[in-house]
């Protein structure tokens, strides 16, 4: 028998029989189309953002107090900026262990103009709603989502309504709504109502609003931390006064209060809104524009619809899309409009006009830098209104170099957009990428390839602009347009230049002190000497050689400017964008002991002769004490070649 019928007849190869027939499944009957359409249902806002709320910044419960906080001091900024009020903003936070593990009550109180009766169910409620949302103008809120999101995740996390305070006047009773949102419907449900006829106890000056919030939240210090996000509000915004109450401790069982005083007494300069670019705006946003309009004519909508549209460019925009001033809005139709966004785009329009932003500015910015940080020196840089989508934006930026700062480390970067810090998603953000990307080394510093600068600095970068082009609706970083990058470096390199300056400057000086420090060791000994030789004063010879010591040695006592001159010690030049600490410390020169050549006064190192950007007076010693022999330091004697030159023609 071969191989292959052996194959063939064997079992697992035999012809299987055919299965007698039976009763055979029916298939399953799929939906249908009414079927699914039964299910379907509009989703609101709240609902999908309970579900989602990592996008508004609750990830996690730490993030979730700082986000809490952020909103609700970013509103009460606004407030109180707009109403033309120096703001005092009070921020408790209060462990609730009785309730719960990871349980605070979040209070933030201000001194703004407060919210009237009617607009509390609105505001706290309801998600996508508020005042800043269609206005080109600089503002810490945009969206109308943060405060009512903060209630949100209350809500979801406790079950715990809202409680908000509001007074207006002092002259008009506080009003006291307890709510909480039904996300069902994006509403609020208000749960009891109290009207309070004399609290002033609660706002002392009459008007304000109060907040609380209970969340399941967890409280850590440092990076990241609401304490953190409090001092780089200080420094941002130095016109206000921040107020901070930390959750109690063993230690503290009332909590640490912390009072960041205001630095400057000017608020802001007030800003204005703006109409829409025509480089800003896309194809179907110029269609919903004509739409909404109440012009009648293309001219009339040009003028009052955009700005820095001129009466001249519109006319050559209509004739570019066969149109004219005097062409009926309602009978431009989709053609139309296309030829019409096309020939905006083309024109050469002027740049968005900028009295809708409010930089920090760079004295404001020295002193939140001064104050928050107390660093050695200060360099800021505010770079000229620039555009990107036709919306117009400004770039600050300084750097703090020194104090108490560690030296070791990587440099601190500190973001900010509109005056809030930004704490999350630092290497998504442009700000850092900008900062990394700056070549530091050119200015003295220790810097990693593609890695942040080593050393005592802090770089602050801020961002003005009527719309941060932020990466998520949780407002942690700035999306990368090119034109905000390329300003971004302009600015730190401008600040990087002056930094330079000062290294350079102080290496210079310390090198100065030293050469003095040792001349100033043996000057007592020659004076000394050469009155035993000549019997000439030795008290005048040792001012003489004082004298000569210091003029050899001048760069020590010299300041320079951040182009490099030197510039007079009173007053420190003329430059308002540095700041050296000793320099406005100090009115002039500072008055320095007796020259340490005697055993009684330690000796004066050369490292402190260096740290003074300002000249010394020096006093001459007692030459006559006995004890003025300076200690002296042997050397090996070395052998000296002697070196034979012969004589021409020898």
């Amino acid at each position: 028998m071969t191989e292959q019928a052996t194959l063939l007849d064997s079992p697992r190869m035999a012809k299987r029989e055919p299965k007698p027939p039976g009763r055979t499944k029916s298939p399953r009957a799929g939906a249908t189309a009414e079927s699914m359409a039964e299910k379907q249902r509009e989703i609101s806002v709240s609902e999908f953002f309970a579900k989602n709320r990592h996008l508004l910044g609750f990830d996690n419960p730490r993030k979730a107090l700082l986000t809490a906080v952020k909103e609700a001091v970013d509103n009460a900024l606004d407030a109180c900026e707009e109403a033309n009020i120096l703001p005092d903003i009070l921020v408790e936070l209060r462990a609730l262990p009785e309730a719960g593990e990871d349980r605070f009550l979040v209070i933030v109180q201000d001194n703004g103009p407060g919210i009237v009766r009617r607009q509390i169910e609105n505001i706290f409620g309801k998600l996508l709603y508020g005042s800043k949302f269609h206005r080109l103008k600089m503002s810490r809120g945009q969206q109308g989502i943060g405060i009512s999101a903060a209630g949100m995740y209350g809500l979801i996390t406790t079950g715990k309504p809202v409680r908000i305070i509001s007074k207006t006047s002092p002259k008009k009773p506080a009003h006291e709504v307890v709510l909480k949102m039904d996300t069902s419907k994006n509403r609020a449900d208000v749960v009891s109502e109290t009207e309070h006829p004399e609290d002033d106890a609660l706002f002392p000056d009459g008007r304000g609003t109060r907040i609380e919030i209970e969340l399941v939240g967890k409280y850590l210090k440092g990076d990241r931390s609401v304490d953190q996000y409090i001092q780089l509000s200080a420094i941002a915004n130095p016109h206000a006064r921040f107020t901070y109450i930390s959750p109690p401790t063993s230690a503290l069982p009332e909590g640490e209060k912390t009072v960041f005083e205001r630095g400057v007494d000017e608020l802001p300069e007030p800003t204005e809104e703006i109409k829409p670019h025509p480089h800003g705006i896309e194809l179907g946003t110029l269609i919903g524009m004509l739409e909404r309009t109440s012009e009648s004519q293309l001219g009339g909508f040009f003028a009052n619809e955009f700005c820095r549209l001129t009466p001249k460019v519109g006319r050559d925009v209509a004739e570019q899309a066969k149109l004219t001033t005097r062409s009926w809005v309602k009978n431009i139709g989709h053609a139309e409009a296309e030829k019409l966004y096309k020939a905006l785009q083309e024109a050469k329009v002027m740049a968005p006009p900028t009295n809708c932003l409010s930089p920090i500015g760079v004295r404001t910015m020295i002193k939140g830098l001064e104050q928050g940080l107390a660093p050695d020196f200060i360099a800021v840089s505010s770079r000229p209104p620039a555009v990107y989508r036709g919306r117009p934006f400004i770039i600050e930026a300084g750097v703090a170099y020194g104090g108490n700062l560690p030296a070791e480390d990587s440099a601190k970067v500190f973001r900010f957009a509109n005056r809030v810090p930004l704490q999350y998603q630092q290497s998504a953000c442009s700000s850092f990428k900008s900062v990394a990307e700056t070549n530091w080394k050119s200015y003295g510093l220790q810097q990693p390839r593609g890695a942040l600068p080593v050393g005592p600095l802090v770089v602050m970068i801020h961002m003005a602009s009527v719309w941060v082009p932020f990466t998520s609706e949780s407002k942690e970083a700035i999306a990368d347009y090119d034109e905000i990058r390329k300003e971004m470096k302009l600015a730190l390199m401008d600040c990087g230049r002056k930094l330079g300056t000062y290294l350079r400057k102080r290496a210079k000086m310390r090198r100065a002190g030293e050469r003095r420090d040792i001349f100033r060791r043996y000057i007592g000994e020659v004076a000394k000497a050469c009155e035993a030789l000549s019997g000439a004063d030795a008290k005048e010879i040792y001012e003489a050689l004082l004298a000569t010591a210091k003029t050899k040695t001048i760069e020590s006592d010299q300041i320079l400017d951040e182009e490099g001159k030197v510039v007079a010690v009173k007053g420190g030049g003329d430059d308002e964008t540095v700041y050296i600490r000793e320099q406005a410390d100090d009115d002039g020169p500072a008055e320095e002991e007796t020259p340490a050549i005697t055993k009684k006064s330690p000796e004066r190192s050369a490292a402190d002769s260096g740290d003074s950007l300002f000249g010394e007076d020096e006093e001459a010693p007692d030459i006559e004490s006995p004890d003025t022999k300076p200690r002296r330091k042997t050397k090996k004697k070395v052998a000296k070649k002697k070196v034979v030159r012969k004589k021409k023609g020898g």
